[in-house]
């Protein structure tokens, strides 16, 4: 049986938030509202676009107009790779779990579209079996039907199934489908998310040596 590794997006394989600022401060400033810091902005990221949005115009006391959402996944799209860079190590560490066997999947809440152009852009997507976006099932983390259907994409199964990923959310659906998963303490979350993980690594590399303690070959 093909062991499989679940990979959140965002703040677990690449840091984002450079260009997801650039991008909601953008449309801050067409609605003529002040600008977020990256700070900010990482305090707000984890739930998808539109829960992005939302947050980004509650900070100012406003509702988002019918616009706003489309408008900001459009812009992100297409700035999605200007100053957003791999963390160090996650090439080396995911082409060596390739190497060993396992098949890679990326499950995230960022719409499909952006995070297919984001993985291309960053070199990752010949190494990847399947990607789940928040758009692509008709539910997103911490929903387990989110990670049980991007699994079923990748051809994997649960009792060789682990998920690695920097927010709660990554743990809750990894917990609801009853699979191992792996704190990215490198990333956006803070160090309560990890609750209920079943082990946290500082970088990709021990994720890497994690993920194969907890699924020997």
């Amino acid at each position: 049986m093909a062991r499989t590794l679940l990979l959140d997006l965002d703040g677990t394989l690449v840091d984002t938030v450079p260009d997801l600022t650039a991008a909601l401060n953008r449309l801050m400033r067409s609605r003529h509202l002040p600008d977020f810091s990256r700070e900010q902005v990482t305090a707000m990221v984890g739930d998808g676009i539109a829960v992005l949005t939302s947050r980004a115009f509650g900070a100012h006391g406003r509702n988002p107009d019918p616009e706003a959402v489309a408008e900001l996944a459009a812009d992100y799209t297409d700035h999605v790779a200007v100053h957003s860079r791999l963390y160090p190590g996650v090439l080396p560490a995911l082409t060596g779990l390739t190497d060993q066997g396992w098949r890679l999947a990326v499950c995230t809440n960022k719409p499909e579209l952006a995070a297919r152009a984001l993985l291309r852009a960053m070199g990752l997507l010949p190494l990847l079996c399947a990607i789940g976006g928040g758009d692509s099932f008709p539910v997103r983390k911490p929903d387990p039907g989110h990670l049980l259907a991007t699994l079923i994409l990748a051809r994997g199964q649960a009792e060789a199934a682990v998920m690695v990923g920097d927010h709660h959310n990554d743990v809750v659906s990894a917990a609801g489908v009853g699979i191992p998963s792996i704190f990215a303490a490198w990333g956006y979350g803070t160090a309560s998310m990890a609750e209920g993980s079943s082990a946290v690594a500082s970088g990709m590399a021990e994720a890497a040596e994690i993920a194969n303690r907890l699924l020997p070959p």
